[in-house]
């Protein structure tokens, strides 16, 4: 709960705001004028304070001045009976985080103290992911804690200390290369070469020759040594195996029985002892059904199994994530721009279908977009920015229109809501509509404070 400083003149908005403020469980003090509400600064620290502009003795602007200056951490809320564009504005320029204008309900205030709590709850959580990755081992990892992503560093650990052949599954952009180099890092091949070939990367003619090198006289100008031949002693990792043509599947499938195998041009035989792991996004079980996987080296590949889990189902890893990619977006000694928390609560919020890699493309444009200055929702990709979260519906049963546009309205509002962070003041613009307007809908609809404030949190929570 949070400690609030209430400053405002008018009894009859002092009392039962503050009384509501209390309700909900937060300590609150009360002035009511500028003086008393400086000297209850005095040495103390307040996690918000909400204050009328015009004020007797001391006026808000020298309130919100001081705060600034003696906590740069509180978060200031004007109240005012004479609110105007100007003030709003000017309000926004002296940092102030929002703006209310009387009348207005209570439970007005209390929602914004809410969403301010999530606010100071999100900055504090990257903070300590900050201190988290600080203390990680700079080899290549997995980074995360949730119990997916851990169950799979469990097996890596595991299978790492064994030579048998492993095959890395999961969906794109699940960090299936960085998995292999875990492996490797922690196998007792790990002062060996370690040599990565993509398969979906080259032509169906040049794969075997990358793979297994070629004599000269062969077609080619030289002798070439081959992939496999320079990760000898130690880890050969295919990415994409399921892309590998079947006569190329032959010969490892040779390698992987006698460890021999013959350049292309070449009767000569050569003898190679390599750890092999492989990566697919493919359904192998599939294509050996069809036709383009050899089920003999399907078992071969396969004798140990790890799943990459989608990012979706390791959700509290998010913080970490962003973290890591944003301090290597920046590059060594340099600290990364942060992240506001409206654009914040849109990461948390997307599905990321393209998992990790999607996620780093996403911070990538955003940091260049932002310069040196401070992440916003405007400098996300505008597929995460535009992006609501109705789906259609699974079930094929049409509905009256008037239902299903109340309900389109009232999912539109919450994520206009989520995409704010729970700001009125933003949503209502977003949505061009009033506040007023927007505060009648919120009613009409019944959507309370825990429908776009809290949602996330309580997912991560179950997971955890």
């Amino acid at each position: 709960m949070s400690e609030i400083l209430l400053i405002d003149d008018d009894s009859a908005i002092r009392q039962p705001v503050g009384g509501a403020l209390r309700a909900k469980g937060h300590q609150v003090s009360l002035a009511s004028d500028g003086a008393e509400a400086l000297a209850l600064l005095h040495g103390r620290v307040f996690d918000v304070v909400i204050t009328d502009v015009r004020l007797p003795k001391v006026d808000g602007w020298t309130i919100l001045r001081r705060v600034r200056s003696d906590s740069p951490s509180t978060d200031i809320v004007f109240i005012t009976a004479f609110g105007s564009i100007s003030d709003a504005v000017a309000a926004m320029k002296e940092q102030a985080f929002d703006y209310l204008a009387k009348p207005f309900e209570p439970d007005a205030l209390v929602m914004l103290v809410a969403r301010l709590a999530e606010r100071r709850r999100l900055i504090a959580e990257l903070e300590a992911t900050r201190n988290q990755l600080r203390a990680l081992s700079s080899a290549p990892r997995l980074i995360g804690r949730s119990p997916a992503i851990v169950r799979a560093q469990e097996l890596i650990q595991l299978v790492a200390r064994h030579d048998s052949a492993v095959l890395l599954t999961g969906e794109s952009g699940t960090g299936k290369d960085l998995a292999a180099h875990a492996i490797h890092e922690t196998s007792r091949r790990r002062d060996k070469p370690f040599v990565a070939v993509n398969c979906a990367a080259f032509p169906d003619a040049l794969l075997e020759a990358e793979l297994f090198g070629h004599h000269q006289g062969s077609g080619a100008l030289g002798d070439r040594e081959g992939r496999l031949r320079a990760a000898h002693e130690g880890t050969l990792f295919l990415d994409e195996i399921g892309e590998m043509t079947l006569s190329a599947q032959a010969k490892l499938l040779r390698v992987l029985q006698d460890g021999m195998f013959e350049p292309i041009g070449s009767d000569q035989s050569i003898k190679v002892d390599v750890r092999l792991i492989s990566a697919t996004t493919q359904d192998l079980k599939k294509a050996i059904t069809e036709g383009r996987f050899r089920e003999d080296l399907y078992y071969r590949i396969k004798v140990l199994e790890v799943q990459l889990p989608p990012l979706r189902e390791r959700r509290p890893d998010l913080p970490l994530l962003v973290d890591e990619i944003m301090h290597q977006l920046a590059g060594d000694g340099v600290e990364p721009p942060p992240i506001s928390p409206p654009a914040w609560a849109v990461l948390r919020g997307y599905p990321w279908p393209g998992n990790v890699r999607e996620l780093k493309h996403a911070l990538e444009h955003a940091r260049v977009l932002a310069g040196d200055g401070e992440i916003d929702v405007v400098h996300l990709p505008p597929d995460l920015r535009g992006r609501t979260v109705i789906t259609p519906q699974a079930a094929g049963k049409l509905r009256p229109l008037g239902e299903a546009v109340r309900e389109f309205e009232r999912e539109y509002l919450i994520w206009a809501l989520r995409h704010t962070l729970g700001s009125r003041v933003r949503a209502a613009a977003l949505l061009g509509i009033s506040r007023k307007g927007l505060w009648e809908k919120l009613k009409s609809h019944a959507i309370l404070d825990r429908d776009f404030t809290d949602g996330v949190q309580h997912e991560e929570e179950r997971e955890e």
